[in-house]
């Protein structure tokens, strides 16, 4: 009898939870399994018996606690397979790999999963049991804990990892440099996984895993230059081996040329179209460069940061508010995992000498990221409505990391002392309100959903980011104190109303599409309103606290000509003014016309409690399509607590400064220090208690601290 299926693992997380674009030519990101409004954390497989982690482990002083990541780990001896071979194949048979997936047993220990069905026949998987986005992103752990601390078996680990990378890695024929995905518990290769990636064969294009490839060896041979330079010189060879295919399949044939996406004009030389995979190679090459690397190595370098430097959109009152666009083909979405570009392009500016890199990742974590953290965190995705809320430690880490790094290319530490609210999600500054870490046991719970429910599960990914998050916090012992003052007491931020909730007059009808999935981003909650000539819809939002409020509708943008098809909206009977729903540019490569987009009234003024929030139909032509309204503070903020006194971040909307009171736990006095949007100190106010009038900058941020 085969044993009985627990409770499923989590999805592989760096796939967006909704239908991803698709190419039958080119390189895409995974697609999901469900569309954004019905995403749980949740997967189809059958278990096999497995080995049981230990449910404890001893508590160390560090954060970083590697013994759940090492169960994880195992050694193989592959097969002999045509065109895939490793440093010392013949002398060491066996090679690092890493288990996918891991979910809690009654007694409290771990079991160690593969992607997709298994079969106790041929035990295999339908995906495999060791992939190479986790084996490259585990031995960047493994690399950074050994120069962080001087561990020789985090050396080991690194030693025995880069040889499985490397064996995943094509070596020969017209596909060299790609890499296979999975691998099945024997050391079989699936190059074509069910469900099917693209890719398909894994190897036969660029793909998240050559990104990530990149970045384990260039870090790789930064950090076994000088301890072991034979194995070094191995990796850089396969490093360049990596460049070529990026050369042959991505750089060569695209540098210099650029997308039509609804009007705006990105770049055609990202790797799979993104600034989120190729931020990561950034990190990659930013390591083998800063090492010696190679004349080629650095010319890569260069150009991928120049395509992801391309990439801003919005600003402080714009959609999506100076955040990096992580995918070439869409305007209209946004997420948080993988959203590794600005810290990719600060560490590439310090690299290379490049002070406008680092400018544009100040543009992102002065403007977008303040924006971030007081909404309620790392969300899975924007579509532009904030209509995925799952949060993962993948969009958590990739947060704090950016916040860090560009602290320390750009020299201000505004950025570091926000990291701390950042790197507080591990410790209960998050929806469900819990610890997603536990350094006792190095474990990283798999994700929060929607309903604030935590996915118990820890599997590598989640294991990966926690750790890489613990490094980063162990290396910056005032941040991580911060991050540990992790419990939400007061939250003021934007409300989503959705326009087919509100109650309709006129010309004015609910649609339902098929599919809320446009081709290029999503409706939230799966609808809209369609307004005619004297369509209205209405709705009521309740109000935490009176002030200015600014109204956000998200809306259909066509290509019309301004003026043909908008709405008026007001709040609390006060007009808040006209938006334009016409105005797209060319189409271009984006599957439909128009976009899904965010727009911006002015500010109103309105007192607390319930309010009439009303849209309707403004203009002399077709039809406007209203999909929410998201309804905004003026000055919005999020207040911590913990055993280390109390914390807040405050983010400014206005156009003028403004001052908001807030209550800090713990004891002694309080400090507030407002920065303005490029994270420059421009007020500093203090208490002697924990009574602080808080000053906020226009379109700035204040952090405050007791």
């Amino acid at each position: 009898m085969p044993p009985t299926p627990p409770p499923p693992p989590a999805p592989r997380s760096s796939a967006p939870p909704w239908p991803a674009p698709r190419s039958p030519t080119r390189s895409r990101r995974r697609a999901a399994v469900a569309l954004a409004v019905a995403v749980t954390l949740a997967g189809l497989v059958v278990v096999p018996p497995a080995t049981a982690a230990p449910a404890t482990a001893a508590p160390r002083a560090r954060l970083t606690n590697l013994a759940h990541l090492d169960f994880l780990g195992e050694r193989v001896a592959p097969p002999a397979q045509a065109g895939h071979t490793t440093w010392r194949l013949d002398r060491e048979p066996r090679i690092g790999v890493l288990w996918t997936y891991a979910e809690p047993q009654p007694d409290g220990s771990y079991r160690r999963l593969g992607g997709g069905v298994y079969d106790p026949a041929t035990n295999t998987w339908g995906q495999g049991a060791f992939n190479a986005d986790d084996m490259t992103r585990a031995a960047v752990v493994y690399l950074r804990h050994w120069r962080q601390f001087g561990d020789r078996a985090s050396r080991d680990h690194a030693y025995q990892l880069l040889r499985g990378v490397t064996y995943l890695q094509t070596s020969s024929g017209p596909d060299a440099g790609n890499v296979v995905l999975w691998m099945q518990p024997d050391g079989t290769l699936n190059p074509s996984p069910t469900p099917t990636e693209q890719p398909d064969p894994s190897d036969s294009g660029p793909s998240y895993w050559l990104a990530r490839t990149i970045w384990a060896l260039g870090e790789g041979y930064a950090g076994f230059r000088g301890a072991d330079p034979a194995f070094a010189g191995f990796l850089r060879q396969r490093l360049e081996l990596s460049l070529d295919a990026l050369d042959r399949q991505v750089l060569d044939p695209s540098y210099g040329s650029y997308l039509t996406v609804d009007g705006l004009r990105l770049p055609a030389w990202l790797i799979v179209d993104g600034a989120d995979a190729s931020s990561e190679a950034v990190y990659g090459l930013a390591a083998y460069v800063g090492a010696g690397g190679s004349a080629r190595g650095r010319l890569d370098l260069r150009r991928l940061a120049e395509g992801v430097a391309r990439m801003p959109l919005g600003d402080v009152r714009r959609w999506p508010y100076g955040a990096l666009l992580p995918y070439a083909r869409s305007r209209s979405l946004w997420h948080a995992w993988g959203d590794q570009m600005a810290g990719a392009l600060a560490e590439a500016g310090r690299t290379l000498g490049r002070d406008d890199w680092v400018r544009v990742a100040v543009g992102e974590t002065g403007r977008f990221t303040p924006h971030l953290l007081a909404q309620g965190g790392p969300e899975n995705g924007w579509l532009p409505a904030p209509t995925d809320r799952v949060q993962i430690a993948y969009g958590a880490d990739a947060t704090l990391q950016n916040l860090l790094r560009t602290a320390a290319a750009s020299g201000r530490p505004a950025f570091a002392d926000l990291a701390g609210i950042a790197g507080a999600w591990f410790f209960g500054n998050n929806p469900a309100g819990v610890a997603m870490y536990d350094p006792a046991t190095g474990r990283t719970f798999d994700g929060i959903n929607p309903d604030r429910s935590v996915n118990r599960n820890s599997g590598a990914e989640s294991t990966i980011h926690g750790l890489l998050s613990m490094l980063a916090l162990d290396a910056h012992p005032a941040v991580a104190a911060r991050a540990l003052v992790a419990g939400r007491q007061a939250q003021v931020t934007w409300q989503l109303v959705e326009a087919e909730a509100g109650t309709l007059t006129g010309a004015a009808e609910v649609v339902t599409p098929a599919s809320a999935w446009t081709g290029e981003s999503a409706w939230s909650g799966g609808a809209y309103v369609r307004l005619g000539p004297g369509g209205r819809v209405a709705g009521t939002v309740d109000l935490p606290v009176g002030g200015g409020w600014w109204l956000f509708p998200v809306l259909d943008r066509q290509q019309l000509p301004a003026g043909q098809a908008g709405t008026r909206h007001a709040l609390a009977g006060r007009p808040a003014g006209r938006v334009d729903h016409g105005g797209a540019g060319p189409q271009g490569v984006t599957p439909v016309p128009g976009y899904l987009d965010v727009a911006a009234t002015g500010p109103v003024q309105a007192g607390p409690g319930p309010a009439e929030l009303e849209s309707a139909y403004a203009g002399s032509g077709p039809e406007a399509r209203l999909d929410a309204v998201l309804v905004q503070p003026e000055v919005e903020w999020l207040v911590l607590a913990g055993d280390g006194g109390g914390q807040a971040v405050a983010r400014s909307f206005a156009t003028h400064r403004e001052v908001r009171t807030l209550d800090l736990a713990g004891s002694g006095p309080a400090s507030a220090r407002s920065y303005d949007r490029a994270g420059r100190l421009v007020e500093l106010a203090t208490s002697p208690d924990g009574h602080l009038r808080v000053p906020v900058a226009p379109g700035g941020f204040t952090l405050a601290s007791r």
